[in-house]
């Protein structure tokens, strides 16, 4: 991973320095930290520490180009530093992105097309860390095969932020010292240390209260940057003996290297424990070259790592897509020996091509270095090869699952089925809707977007249909279940003049009883939202009642909480219309069919495994006598079975979600239903 571009390969008036200025340890530092990310992702499935080395690195090479201007008495353009940095990194990053846009189409499911669509937006324009925090994802995680095949740019995202703000700090504090008679070297001292101290206390609360968004965190990475930074500013005035060094770079690298086997990285990253890879970097670079063949710089400087140094920037950018696409082709959790080591390989070859024949002639090429309106020409020419498969892809992907969806009729009758309208005949030869590339955002949709909280980890929905003064007043409490509901209900509500609102939390039923596995989160939610609806005093709440059991043979069940939670609407002389739950299946159902097309009961599950013979519900439903139970099951497991796929309609999004294409094809059974229980005509 290329921090920035080596000292011998600066152009313009840095060139005049390049041989006292390039040090070979370094790139021999950078080799070794990219082999320890590859293979520790590679062949451990673990974290390594190697990247947090990479930000230090690039730190420091930074704070030298800048300070070697500054002696040099040389102003620093800002946008034409921006143009001539982001246009030599960028190339390879855009290969990278493509060559995994055409593998994601020839190998991996097609439910997971849209998803590295995303990443490769994201990771385009330098913000892929920021779409990972809000999606919650573990890069902990063991078992890569389910990941983003550009997961890894989050790394590269906040070095390109880095990139932006450090220069403008340089410039700034260059302007100040010339401004006002300072000295340049201890101002930037100064600053850079409470920018170090400011985060690292940072990075350590976030990381202790909710360590998978601070991975990704750029303030909770800016310390690492901040160290690389002051290890630059204060090296030329340390001075030890060629023994300390030498000492000093055998401790760096034993810990260096040791780093991802010793510590538990999944737990504590990037908090303070994060200074032992960090240090450990700075340990080897205070070392330098000490001339001595028992220094560690004697090994660091041998050609072979020097030139490999010269592709870990390709490296890096290659071996996790190849890693995470072979997981999804080959249907593995984790890479062999073997088929690591030929990942390995092959992420080296196409790292040598790609540094060979992209990134070396665009980095040589003289043209755009003329002025900044070519720079950006440039600039602007490579972001577009990948913008077109970016934009296109897509399209074509909506405009395949529009078309489906049109010709939806009595070719996918879903819900009708089942119903007995009419005798359907399956016919297999009749492709499913809705299409596996839309599959994943398959939910019900508002005519305005959804109001989400704070945090993406609580998964919270505030969802209006923007009819106020309805007719009626319908309210959706619960869970993302309950949440499935609005599809009919937004149909209904239109067709009627009702106002809508919905307001659910993923995994949080209704319930105020932190015993039957409803978390404290969940208590307060409901709370929060049972006082809300109170006050809006609607016609009607919606909400499900039983809960199904994600576990097979475990039936399904009513809590205690929940009735308490219904009695006080009914107090309030609010009527409630309960929905008995949908079944769940055993794994997530589109990658289940996608495995196995065909297999729709297969794919599903069992009724015996998810409901009781009779519905929990008939214990309480005198206690709740303004509470109507309703019970669509029979459109879900017709017979014995529940299958995954009813009237060449896929029934599930995962494992226990209804399509909202499901749910439109149900519309007029829940209609009815609902209609009889509220009495409304």
């Amino acid at each position: 991973m290329r921090a920035m571009v080596p000292a011998r390969h600066q152009s313009g008036t840095a060139k005049t320095t390049a041989k006292s200025t390039f040090r070979p340890e370094i790139q021999g530092l950078r080799s070794v930290a990219v082999l320890m990310v590859v293979t520790y992702h590679i062949w451990f499935g673990r974290v390594s520490g190697g990247v947090d080395i990479f930000l230090l690195v690039s730190a420091f090479l930074m704070a030298g180009q800048f300070t070697r201007r500054y002696a040099a008495g040389q102003n620093t353009a800002l946008l034409m530093h921006y143009l001539h940095h982001f246009r030599r990194l960028l190339p390879a990053a855009v290969t990278v992105i493509i060559g995994t846009l055409a593998a994601t189409y020839l190998f991996m499911p097609a439910t997971r097309w849209m998803d590295t669509i995303q990443q490769g937006w994201a990771s385009l324009f330098y913000v892929e860390n920021f779409l990972l925090q809000s999606q919650a994802v573990n890069y902990y995680a063991s078992d890569h095969s389910s990941a983003s095949p550009l997961e890894h740019f989050w790394s590269l995202s906040i070095q390109g932020q880095v990139f932006i703000i450090w220069p403008i700090i340089f410039v700034g504090v260059a302007w100040l010292a010339r401004r006002f008679k300072l000295a340049y070297i201890p101002l930037l001292r100064y600053i850079f240390g409470l920018i170090f101290l400011a985060s690292l206390v940072y990075s350590v609360v976030f990381t202790a209260s909710d360590q998978a968004s601070a991975y990704f965190s750029t303030l909770a990475r800016l310390w690492e940057f901040a160290l690389g930074t002051l290890l630059a500013l204060f090296l030329p005035s340390l001075k030890f003996s060629r023994t300390v060094r030498i000492v000093l770079g055998w401790v760096g690298i034993v810990a260096m290297l040791s780093c991802g086997l010793i510590l538990n990285v999944e737990g504590v990253f990037p908090g303070w424990v994060a200074l032992w890879p960090t240090l450990a970097a700075a340990c080897l670079i205070t070392a330098g070259q000490t001339g001595s063949r028992f220094g560690v710089d004697r090994f660091l400087s041998s050609k072979p790592l020097v030139r490999m140094g010269n592709n870990s920037y390709a490296l890096y950018l290659w071996h996790w897509p190849m890693l995470v696409i072979y997981l999804a082709w080959s249907g593995k959790t984790h890479a062999g020996w073997l088929s690591g080591t030929a990942i390995i390989i092959a992420a080296m070859i196409m790292a040598v091509l790609t540094t060979r024949f992209i990134e070396k002639p665009w980095r040589e090429w003289k043209w755009p270095e003329a002025n900044r309106r070519r720079s950006l020409v440039s600039l602007v020419a490579v972001g577009t090869v990948a913008l077109l498969p970016l934009t296109g892809w897509p399209l074509q992907i909506e405009q395949t699952n529009r078309t489906l969806l049109a010709n939806m009729d009595a070719r996918n009758p879903g819900a009708a089925a089942v119903g007995g309208q009419y005798v359907y005949t399956p016919d297999r030869s009749v492709p499913l809707v809705p299409a596996m590339t839309a599959i994943d955002a398959d939910w019900p949709m508002f005519p305005t977007p959804c109001t989400t909280a704070k945090d993406p980890q609580e998964f919270v929905n505030i969802c209006t249909n923007g009819i106020k003064n309805g007719k009626k007043n319908v309210v959706v409490i619960g869970s993302s279940h309950a949440h499935v509901l609005n599809t009919p209900l937004l149909t209904m509500a239109a067709k009627n003049d009702w106002s809508l609102t919905s307001i659910t939390k993923g995994y949080c039923p209704l319930g105020e009883d932190t015993a039957a596995d409803i978390t404290q989160a969940c208590v307060d939610f409901n709370k929060s939202t049972l006082d809300e609806v109170l006050k809006m005093h609607p016609d009607v709440v919606v909400t499900t009642s039983t809960r199904t059991n994600a576990q097979p043979g475990v039936p399904e069940k009513l809590d205690p909480g929940w009735v308490s939670e219904v009695k006080t609407l009914n107090a309030a002389g609010i009527q409630v219309v309960a929905f008995r739950d949908t079944p769940r299946a055993a794994e997530p159902v589109p990658a289940c069919l996608e495995k196995n097309p065909g297999a729709y009961v297969a794919c599903g599950s069992q009724r015996d495994q998810i409901y009781s013979e009779d519905s929990p519900t008939a214990a309480v439903a005198g206690e709740l006598p303004d509470t109507k139970f309703l019970d669509l099951s029979k459109y879900f497991c017709p017979d014995t079975n529940c299958p995954a796929v009813i009237g060449n309609v896929i029934v599930y999004k995962d494992d226990n979600h209804v399509t909202a294409t499901y749910m439109k094809t149900l519309t007029p059974y829940f209609e009815q239903a609902f209609m009889a229980a509220t009495g409304w005509t």
